[in-house]
């Protein structure tokens, strides 16, 4: 069915005339005419019959004139829901427990009007090509891996150093201490199953290993968060490491601790990113938001690896 024949229609409905109809939707009175013919000629029955008024209804018309305006309504909502700024930005968080979806979450405090879409995006190319093909409108991640460039049309903009910490249970050696720095974990297993080779973070962490001579075991079956937690409560020699802002949830007997890492503190460079031609105006405001407001301490001394050390808070791409 021709959407613009049921819109001719209401329009005739309304203006009670093909002529003051054809004005309202700067055609031709023979366009409006036509339009009609072949709405009539698709539902089989006469919507109007001709007076010297104007027009009239008649019976099929009438019946048919509420599902007219349903079949238009449901046009607006549908062309609403894909127009930029009247829909909610799509942002892929990588996970529900991870710092970005802190990050977001602080913005949508700060701006409790933008509508948000929060997705789960695991691969880093997936991300991009679903920022490319308009399925999402932003993502964040850590750009860029070695030997990986992101595209052109692509942006990207340094918005976060997410501090790491190292998580063990209340026997490990390291378990009293308050900080810990990175020559301290040399000789220390740190076990983090849930790495998966060709990832950003996997990258990060394979640097960070190799710049401190540290051991990262990745070896066995990743089976969740909850089973990682209960292996490092009952360990004397594993540790893992997590971001300052993820989310952990462990039974009070489990009596983990969370350690800071200092001189230095190895940070995830979080970037936001996003589709260069993308007009959504929430959008705007996400990058202005996390641009402005989520900077590691300046004065603490840092390191990430060298592939990620890009001037923050600019929009070049990586």
């Amino acid at each position: 069915m021709d959407i613009e024949a049921v819109r001719t229609f209401v329009a005739v409905v309304d203006t009670g005339r093909f002529q003051d109809a054809a004005a309202e939707l700067s055609v031709t009175q023979q366009g409006v005419s036509k339009r009609i013919a072949t709405l009539e000629k698709v539902l089989g029955v006469r919507l109007f019959t001709r007076t010297g008024r104007g027009t009239q209804l008649t019976i099929d018309g009438q019946a048919f004139l509420p599902h007219a305006r349903a079949l238009l309504r449901a046009e607006e909502r549908a062309m609403a829901s894909v127009r930029p700024g009247r829909r909610a930005l799509r942002v892929d968080v990588i996970g529900r427990r991870l710092g970005p979806a802190a990050l977001l979450g602080d913005f949508h405090r700060a701006r409790p009007e933008a509508e948000l879409d929060v997705v789960t995006l695991f691969d880093a190319e997936a991300a991009v090509e679903a920022i490319r093909s308009g399925t999402i409108d932003a993502s964040f991640r850590a750009v860029t891996m070695p030997g990986r460039q992101l595209p052109d049309d692509i942006g990207a903009a340094r918005v976060y150093d997410e501090p790491i910490e190292l998580l063990t249970g209340p026997a490990h050696a390291l378990a009293a201490a308050r900080a810990v720095t990175p020559a301290d974990l040399v000789g220390h297993r740190i076990w983090m199953p849930g790495l998966v080779p060709g990832t950003e973070s996997t990258a990060f962490y394979d640097d960070l290993a190799a710049a401190f001579g540290l051991t990262i075991e990745i070896t066995g079956p990743d089976f969740g968060t909850e089973p990682l937690l209960d292996t490092l409560a009952d360990s004397r020699t594993l540790a893992t490491f997590v971001g300052e802002h993820t989310r952990l949830v462990w039974p009070a007997d489990h009596d983990l601790r969370r350690i800071a890492v200092r001189d230095p503190t190895p940070v995830y460079p979080h970037s936001l990113v996003w589709h260069r031609d993308n007009p959504h105006p929430t959008l705007t405001a996400l990058r202005d938001h996390l641009c402005s407001g989520r900077a590691h301490d300046a004065d603490a001394e840092t390191w990430t690896p060298t592939w990620a050390q890009r001037g923050r808070n600019t929009h070049d791409h990586a």
